[in-house]
């Protein structure tokens, strides 16, 4: 007898039954997808249920746009603005990239609202899901963190003085608000460390802290179990209960194309705009957030001055407290909706009352004269620079990297004018602003002992300026001085 191989089976001839097994048999994908697929969902699939698969995908959309935006972009406050600028203008579909992912940012607000809200109407927080709402919650307060730090990032005049409205009712947080403030701008004015610090935050921490959230609340999802319709028992499902796949896959993903539609066609027909880029001492500029901030901007006029902290602190505050303390106040197992008329009516006043006051904000802006005028005028300037071709910024007044790294002393001093916010009236390497000259070329019109007394004791026309005496010690002085003077390569 001669030894024969054994044939192979014939059930495995097929390509992709074999590369199925192969990949389960090393990874256990099949085990995988079954725990992810077959999630069980009392009364089946419902189109009501789309709106937290909606989320994760704009969030992943958002992932891939910003990760093509930070490619180009430079968290300074000399550069940041050009970026964005050349991302606009000038690279292809840079625009179109920019538009999906402002675009996103609101769509995200919006589906969020819906997912809250259906969330209140079927009582899903209900049943031994505390945490789970809990961090919904959490995930809701990152998501308008993310909208925040990502609207100063291009730098243009709308994208400054909204964020300085917001990070000074940052400081009227009692005890610890000036700290938070300078903790937030990196000083006491805006500049480049303000702009660096929201960009970390923006683009690592807040997203980290955001995935890491998504995957605790998809495990308390899990642990609790689908809610199913408003008449399930939300802790002993009665319902015969169907799997997650296909037909409610199917209805999450017609959604899911339905947002992505709808961006592109946004975002083709109606690009973001940019404007000019921003300009501290332009008091003329009229500061407006976002839309879903703009309720909460018309509020704080109503409770300005002494009333801020009580309008913009505490009350929204209060407000939070007691949303996050829902399924802890509402511990009844009743979901009907009409058996509810608390917590149901409670959120439908808020909605009512944020939509009036959003409403109010702009029809505010249009109906005064003067402040109409401003509006248009903004507008215009915005339409206008859009409508111009790109021009790259100058590079005059800048230190070069290697003539920074040769002499620490001029490092230094690069560092002191930054600190002491020398940039927020001359401008990131001192090119100069509306507020301030440029300081280009003081290296050659004075002398180092005629530098070091200006600097001392300003003249008249330096002083009706604005420009403060520097009086720090002789060493720092003189790294001052000697960044001045290399401002005129």
């Amino acid at each position: 007898m001669t030894n024969r191989p054994a044939p192979e089976p014939v059930g495995d001839s097929n390509f992709v039954t074999r590369l199925d097994n192969w990949l389960d048999e090393r990874t256990g994908i099949d085990s995988i997808l079954h725990e992810t697929l077959d999630e069980p969902i009392p009364g089946g699939a419902r189109w009501a249920y789309v709106f937290g698969s909606g989320l994760l995908f704009l969030f992943v959309s958002q992932i891939i746009t910003g990760v093509f935006l930070t490619l180009y972009y430079v968290p300074s406050s000399d550069h940041a603005h050009s970026v964005v600028s050349y991302i606009v203008k000038v690279v292809s579909s840079g625009s179109f990239i920019r538009s999906i992912h402002a675009y996103g940012s609101s769509g995200i607000i919006i589906v969020l609202l819906l997912h809250i809200g259906q969330t209140i109407l079927y009582g899903s927080y209900k049943g031994r899901r505390e945490l789970l709402w809990l961090s919904g919650c959490i995930l809701l307060a990152l998501m308008l963190g993310m909208a925040f730090t990502g609207y100063l990032l291009p730098w243009d005049e709308k994208a400054y003085f909204a964020t300085a409205v917001g990070t000074n009712l940052v400081g009227e947080v009692p005890f610890i608000g000036p700290i938070l403030q300078r903790l937030l701008r990196g000083g006491n004015q805006m500049g480049t460390l303000t702009i660096s610090r929201f960009f970390v935050l923006h683009v690592f921490l807040l997203p980290g802290l955001l995935i890491g959230f998504i995957a605790s609340h998809v495990f308390f999802f899990r642990k609790a179990g689908a809610a199913g319709p408003i008449n399930e028992d939300p802790i002993h499902p009665k319902l015969p209960a169907v799997p997650f796949y296909p037909r409610q896959v199917f209805m999450d993903s017609v959604f899911a194309i339905v947002l992505i539609g709808i961006l592109a066609l946004i975002a083709k027909t109606i690009p973001m705009s940019l404007g000019p880029a921003a300009n501290p001492a332009d008091t003329s500029f009229l500061p407006r957030p976002e839309w879903y901030y703009r309720p909460a901007f018309q509020w704080l006029k109503y409770l300005s001055g002494h009333w801020s902290l009580i309008g913009g602190i505490i009350m929204p505050a209060v407000l939070a407290l007691i949303f996050a303390a829902a399924p802890f106040l509402d511990r009844r197992q009743e979901r009907r909706p009409w058996r509810r008329p608390i917590s149901v009516g409670a959120f439908l006043l808020f909605l009512v009352a944020y939509t009036t006051l959003g409403v109010l904000s702009y029809r505010g802006d249009y109906s005064d004269p003067g402040l109409a005028a401003q509006m248009h005028k903004q507008d215009a300037d915005e339409k206008a620079f859009m409508q111009k071709p790109f021009v790259a910024e100058s590079a005059a007044g800048s230190v070069s990297a290697a003539l920074a790294s040769a002499d620490p002393k001029v490092l230094k001093g690069q560092a002191l004018f930054q600190a002491n916010s020398c940039n927020s009236c001359h401008g990131e390497s001192g090119v100069g602003t509306a507020a301030a000259g440029p300081l280009t070329g003081v290296g050659t019109q004075y002398t180092d002992a005629q530098l070091l007394a200006l600097l001392h004791a300003p003249n008249s026309k330096m002083t009706s300026g604005g420009m403060m005496p520097v009086d720090p010690n002789p060493d720092d002085m003189e790294a001052l001085a000697a960044y001045l003077k290399q401002l005129h390569q």
